[in-house]
């Protein structure tokens, strides 16, 4: 079993010797980094041995167990009883014998990804990288290969940044449920088996539920987050919802602590994304999972979605969204002070769904031509107009948004002003409100001089006109996706 006093004594060590100290008080001094201001625009990787069944969704490793589910029901009819086929039991088929490191950097480089954040560990347990601290890890199991810093190489080759994901502090309940009948999970267990602790499945609104996760359980938990920050040195740690609980509290802010000064040694600004209220608030980016907000923020915050509506991983039936839909999220995002990390869940054999590349080509290819409108853009001083109303929250992108030609969406960047209408017009016709001649004495409101309106992508010039009522723009242009005014404002 792993000693983790050596390490712990070292993450104590960086603490003391560092600016940031583990207590809220010291954390608020963080400040976002410029880069990742700029960057607009991530990609998310869910890959891991959940992708070898692909049915359901990544919480396979807990549904099989669940008895009752689809997971479960489907488990005993393609693999056999539990007690005999267990989740550990697919990690020799994930041999992602098609993985190819290099393609999958290429084509995120392609989308317009800024950055790029692999899962290093799921909720199951199974490491993505190569680990000192626990053997079940893709490394010396079923790739045997170092998949995150693979990664890390060729996304870096690209000038794209990497970060890491870790979900590890779920797993203290995720296999639980394998416990309540006769499965391959069962006592005696210890630190260090791939299945502990397995613990019962807490009330997740309840942040004081029982069985509190123990020291031992967090500071393995700690030591672990902590040997991803030093061996892959990312620029993005992203965390899922559990870490909000309050026994992590004390380890959260010392693992806070233990990054940031790591990131100080080494001259660059990473970013911690976190949900709900697991932070105090401006010590790390707020996360919206599967949503975004209503109305422009006066923090930087993040939206992680998928593109598949049903699941983060690979499944055979994955219901995937256009990307003109995604477009238009990140063009309201971006207007509202925020970025988008959308997330792609290859298939176990390394290869990524036609489905998934044709999404994050045709954002691509958009993005070439209208990507200065989202890049090393700031807000303007409102974020948009137009009758449709964004449903605030997480948990919202699978309801369907009909915007219209009026939905209009605004960024500043390098002098000019830019207006996104999120659906094209069939008639090529405009007219944006907020951009209407107005009486200098209401200094509330937008009264420049424009100076010229153009339509990026499309090489005839537009007619247009400003009055009282907006500034009128009739174009040529058509298109599935986003149209983008370019305005020069004096």
């Amino acid at each position: 079993m792993y000693d983790m006093q050596p390490y712990l004594d070292k993450i104590d060590q960086v603490i003391a010797e560092g600016p940031f100290r583990d207590n809220w008080a010291s954390l608020s001094a963080y400040q976002v980094p410029q880069w990742y201001k700029n960057a607009k625009f991530g990609i998310f990787i869910h890959w891991g041995v959940y992708s070898v069944p692909a049915f359901g969704s990544e919480w396979y490793s807990r549904n099989m167990y669940l008895q009752g589910s689809p997971e479960y029901e489907h488990h005993i009819k393609t693999y056999g009883p539990q007690k005999e086929f267990g989740y550990k039991d697919f990690i020799p088929m994930f041999t992602a014998d098609k993985f190819d490191p290099k393609v999958w950097a290429d084509l995120f480089a392609d989308a317009g990804a800024q950055y790029v954040v692999p899962v290093a560990e799921h909720h199951d347990g199974f490491q993505m990288y190569r680990s000192e601290i626990s053997h079940w890890n893709a490394y010396e199991m079923g790739p045997k290969r170092d998949i995150l810093g693979e990664l890390k190489e060729c996304i870096e080759e690209k000038g794209m940044t990497t970060g890491a994901s870790s979900h590890r502090v779920e797993h203290w309940f995720f296999m639980g449920h394998g416990k309540e009948f006769d499965s391959d999970i069962r006592e005696p267990m210890e630190r260090g088996d791939f299945y502990w602790p397995a613990n019962p499945e807490p009330n997740h609104q309840d942040l004081f539920s029982e069985p509190m996760p123990t020291d031992e359980y967090l500071q393995d938990w700690l030591v672990r987050t902590c040997e991803i920050i030093d061996r892959y040195q990312p620029s993005v740690l992203y965390f899922d919802w559990w870490i909000q609980h309050s026994a992590v509290k004390q380890y959260l802010k010392k693992l806070t602590a233990y990054y940031y000064n790591r990131a100080v040694q080494w001259g660059k600004g990473v970013v911690i994304n976190y949900k709900h209220d697991a932070y105090r608030f401006g010590c790390a980016v707020p996360d919206v999972e599967r949503g975004q907000f209503a109305d422009i923020k006066p923090y930087f915050w993040q939206t992680d979605t998928a593109i598949a509506l049903n699941s983060w991983g690979y499944t055979e039936n994955n219901n995937f969204r256009p990307y003109e839909e995604i477009l238009c999220d990140l063009v309201d995002i971006v207007s509202k002070n925020g970025c988008l990390l959308l997330n792609v869940g290859p298939k176990s054999d390394g290869t990524i769904s036609a489905e998934d590349e044709a999404v994050l080509r045709g954002i691509g290819a958009w993005l070439k031509v209208n990507g200065e409108a989202i890049y090393n853009t700031d807000v303007w001083r409102t974020y948009g107009e137009g009758p449709t109303r964004i449903v605030e929250g997480q948990f919202a992108d699978g309801i369907k948004k009909n915007f219209t030609p009026e939905d209009i969406r605004f960024t500043v960047g390098g002098g000019y002003l830019y207006a996104t209408a999120l659906k094209c017009s069939e008639t090529g016709t405009y007219c944006i409100r907020s951009l209407a001649e107005q009486d200098a004495s209401r200094l509330a409101n937008f009264h420049g001089i424009i100076e010229n309106v153009e339509v990026l992508g499309c090489e005839e010039l537009p007619v247009w006109r400003r009055d009282e009522e907006g500034l009128h723009i009739s174009t040529c242009m058509r298109s599935n996706a986003p149209v983008v005014f370019r305005i020069t404002v004096e």
